[in-house]
């Protein structure tokens, strides 16, 4: 029925589990995805779309490293946006508004044409742990399934409990049982665990939606893609979505039902994620608003189905209805179904390692919202991570550990095992600190080497990616070394209401003016000659431009990196007993204690670790 053993058992097969699945076995371990639903491999459970701010740079990274999420999130994009284009490249986040069903169509068949994968369905009850080490899983038919390691994705399954008013039931995702068994067992062997929620808001029939009293949004003029393979091609055509919003009127028929809602009545007790919040908290939380914006986005290329973005809510189905219906534009709307919350166990994430491997049981690994995070590309990036770092434990290979400077990836991880979180944890670009570097056009000169090194970004793509970095490094060296006359700078640069020059100058130093782009500069003959004759496409330009524009911020970002990382290199033995050190704080010695960093740089991450405790640390250390 099975095999003997496999190298990685990965248990769900959500955005965590199909990237984790993905990576093991095209690394070349033998590695089984277990689910209780086949049918609903990579489905999106909440809003249909893939990236967004600082998210959209993590699918970027994804692609980068030789994931699927980019791949997949162009094969099915309906509409594609550059988020934040009016401010620096480090803030420019991509989007795409997704086809729903083709998706998730899409993971499963990429997933069943890969290699060394095999699927099964049923669910997990719990764990085989012999002496402190995973030995596989059990099922609920009692099914054993032995293996070397074993990845746990299970989203919001675990006890999952949903909330729609006065209402309550076990379940996992709408229509779909909860997930009993691997809590208990993970509790039973040592593990601390707690309790999140999330919500989704009601789906509706666009065909009963007035779309006349909505401000159409829509896509790029000339959109891009996530991948940077050529495997995938832009949009040519797009759906748009559109944008209206909540009242007085809705606001006070929403509080009709305050009273029922699990939120506010005590029955839910668990924190959600902070930066989207349900419409009731919203209300609730910001009583001075007189609206609040609500973006209507399209399931489908053709589904009728319509996600109402903003409108989270576990209140009782007849008061959501009753206050959709005071919306404008939504005067005569269907539902499809209601919002609702749910409910879930999570484990703290300072329970891991960088390679999101468990401290307390060996082989075991956590991705996804089981540690506590939110979003579909949070999850699928640690996904990669644990599929990538299982493979290389089980063939005794070094691990692979994103740093803070390297990749967004890295910052979650780090943050996640550092910091811990006690509600949804969600990815911004302001906890970066190294942003100007991680920006979402240079994923591939990051980390496609990386990829590569490991064996699962292809030869191909680090060609294509090698090709990049020499072309958009030579088009800058182009513009040092090359200079315009007055006669010819002055014309373009007064078109631009920008000082003239009064001799000639380098085009390095003219295309630096904020107020000059590349289709400023290609106005010189020089410069469309150059490209012309290089064959350069905009990917390219894109680059280059950055590179001329930035680049005494990316300097300047690179040397306090450097400094930093130096930090990074000053390892803390794993055995080292704090508590011997009686002049650093008793906050520090317990918060060290428990996480166990690393390096004396992760040390001085964890909050209340102050710098004289890492002043004292480095001098017991003989540094």
């Amino acid at each position: 029925m099975f095999q003997e053993e496999y190298d990685v058992i990965v248990v769900g097969a959500g955005h965590a589990g199909s990237e984790a699945a993905a990576a093991a076995a095209n690394l070349g371990s033998k590695t089984l995805l277990v689910t209780m639903s086949l049918q609903n491999i990579a489905q999106m459970s909440c809003n249909p779309a893939m990236g967004g701010i600082a998210k959209g740079q993590i699918v970027r990274e994804i692609d980068a490293l030789g994931g699927y999420s980019g791949i997949v999130s162009d094969r099915t994009a309906i509409q594609f946006k550059m988020l934040n284009k009016s401010k620096g490249p480090a803030m420019w986040s991509p989007r795409v508004q997704s086809d729903r069903m083709r998706f998730a169509e899409e993971w499963r068949l990429m997933l069943e044409g890969t290699a060394n994968l095999d699927f099964y369905q049923e669910m997990v009850k719990g764990l085989i742990i012999e002496n402190g080490k995973v030995k596989g899983i059990r099922t609920a038919l009692g099914i054993e399934i032995k293996a070397k390691s074993v990845v746990l994705t299970n989203g919001t399954f675990l006890n999952g409990q949903i909330h729609i008013g006065d209402k309550n039931f076990g379940g996992g995702r709408a229509g779909e049982s909860a997930s009993v068994g691997i809590t208990e067992d993970l509790i039973a062997a040592g593990f601390e665990a707690g309790r999140m929620k999330t919500g989704t808001p009601p789906r509706v029939d666009g065909r009963s939606l007035d779309y006349s009293k909505m401000n159409e949004e829509k896509g790029d003029a000339k959109p891009d893609k996530f991948s940077y393979s050529d495997l995938t091609a832009p949009l040519t055509h797009q759906r748009s979505c559109h944008m209206t919003y909540t009242s007085l009127e809705v606001h006070d028929i929403l509080r009709e039902g305050f009273d029922r809602s699990p939120m506010f009545n005590g029955r839910i007790r668990s924190l959600g994620p902070r930066y989207c919040p349900s419409i009731e908290d919203k209300i609730n939380r910001f009583a001075d608003k007189e609206r609040h914006q609500l973006f209507i986005e399209p399931e489908g290329w053709k589904t009728c189905e319509v996600y109402v973005n903003g409108f989270s809510t576990s209140l009782p189905a007849d008061i959501q209805f009753k206050a959709m219906k005071s919306i404008a534009g939504f005067e005569n709307v269907k539902f499809l179904r209601a919002g609702y919350a749910i409910e879930y166990d999570y484990f703290p994430p300072t329970q891991l390692r960088h390679t999101l491997e468990t401290k307390l049981v060996e082989g075991l690994y956590f991705a996804g919202q089981i540690n506590g995070t939110t979003g579909y590309e949070e999850a699928a990036s640690q996904g990669l991570m644990a599929g990538i770092n299982a493979h290389l434990k089980v063939h005794e290979k070094e691990p692979l550990i994103l740093r803070r400077d390297e990749a967004y990836i890295g910052v979650l991880i780090d943050d996640l095992i550092t910091k811990g979180t006690e509600e949804p944890y969600r990815m911004f670009t302001s906890r970066a600190e190294y942003r100007t570097l991680l920006r979402q056009d240079n994923a591939d000169f990051r980390l496609t080497p990386k990829g590569h090194e490991i064996g699962l970004a292809s030869e191909l793509r680090l060609r294509r990616m090698e090709h990049k970095l020499k072309e958009s490094n030579n088009m800058v060296s182009f513009f040092r070394e090359t200079s315009v006359s007055v006669a010819e700078a002055n014309p373009i640069l007064e078109s631009k209401d920008t000082a003239l020059i009064t001799q000639g100058d380098k085009l390095f130093k003219v295309f630096s003016r904020p107020q000059i782009d590349m289709d400023d500069i290609m106005k010189f003959d020089k410069v469309k000659s150059y490209i012309e004759e290089n064959d350069l496409d905009q990917e390219i330009l894109e680059q280059a431009e950055i590179q001329v524009k930035y680049s005494g911020y990316i300097d300047k970002e690179r040397n306090n990196a450097d400094k930093l990382t130096r930090l990074e290199d000053v390892k803390i033995p794993e055995d080292f007993d704090y508590h011997l050190i009686k002049s650093m704080s008793i906050e520090a010695r317990q918060k060290l204690t428990k996480i166990r960093p690393v390096t004396i740089s992760q040390a001085s991450r964890i909050s209340g670790v102050s710098p004289s405790d890492v002043s004292v640390l480095l001098i017991y250390m003989g540094r």
